[in-house]
């Protein structure tokens, strides 16, 4: 009898891998650290600027969007900048804002999208469309899209404490009245995913084992998962694999 090919064998793995995985089993928020794109590019692309990268993991980005919305998972979560990239030159900072920016428009075409993040730090042309992307996304699908842009867990916390202490300013409490009175929903009601669930799976790549501030609230009851490929060679298999991985765990939330 003759061997398959390889590819007959890896699609006939993916087909067994996504038949094992029920509906009721999928966590209704995924969210992603897609991290290692510079990485890739130093292995894969030496001779090209690390854009290449980015412009690799932002297609990766757009076909994990796609698998989720084929499993009917209703939230994803994309964190593709935080602050303390914001720090790296204008060289690499320039093009990178331009991939994102692109992403950020192809991904609003299809989806309802959220922005995550603190646009006040980026670039004014930047800022302004990734924002006018956001106000003309589809809103017709069932998936939604949050994009973690200029994220940082700590900016998100100050932020959320910021507007939590405005608001009740206007309300005329002192801050005696607020420390008195204080409740984790009202905090929960300033952060940047206000409204939405918490993830249920969190999703790194590249072989890091740390959450790098992501979330830092929301994840209190989050599954974790971590990958060793970068990003941009994480396949459906592997996200198959943390689907499934997540389908055995016994979530305690705690107790």
């Amino acid at each position: 009898m003759p061997v398959k090919p390889p590819k007959m064998l890896y699609s006939a793995y993916e087909r067994r891998l996504r038949g094992g995985l029920a509906p009721e089993t999928l966590p209704r928020h995924v969210a992603v650290l897609a991290d290692g794109n510079r990485r890739w590019a130093r292995a894969n692309a030496p001779d090209e600027p690390l854009v290449a990268g980015y412009r690799a993991g932002a297609a990766k980005l757009r076909e994990f969007c796609d698998w989720c919305s084929e499993l009917h998972i209703p939230l994803v979560t994309l964190w593709v900048l935080s602050t303390d990239n914001l720090e790296r030159s204008d060289e690499e900072l320039g093009p990178l804002c331009e991939v994102i920016s692109h992403l950020v428009e192809d991904l609003a075409a299809r989806y309802p999208v959220r922005l995550v993040g603190a646009l006040e730090f980026l670039p004014d042309n930047t800022a302004e469309r990734l924002r006018r992307a956001e106000t003309l996304s589809n809103q017709a699908s069932p998936m939604h899209v949050n994009v973690a842009v200029a994220y940082g867990g700590r900016q998100e916390l100050r932020d959320a404490v910021r507007s939590l202490l405005a608001e009740d300013a206007e309300r005329g409490l002192t801050l005696a009245d607020v420390a008195h009175t204080l409740e984790v929903d009202q905090i929960e009601a300033h952060l940047y995913t206000s409204g939405q669930p918490d993830p249920d799976l969190i999703i790194r790549t590249s072989g890091e084992q740390r959450l790098s501030g992501f979330l830092m609230w929301q994840s209190a009851h989050s599954e974790f998962y971590f990958c060793e490929a970068l990003w941009p060679d994480f396949r459906r298999v592997d996200f198959y694999r943390a689907l499934r991985d997540y389908a055995k765990r016994e979530r305690r939330y705690g107790r």
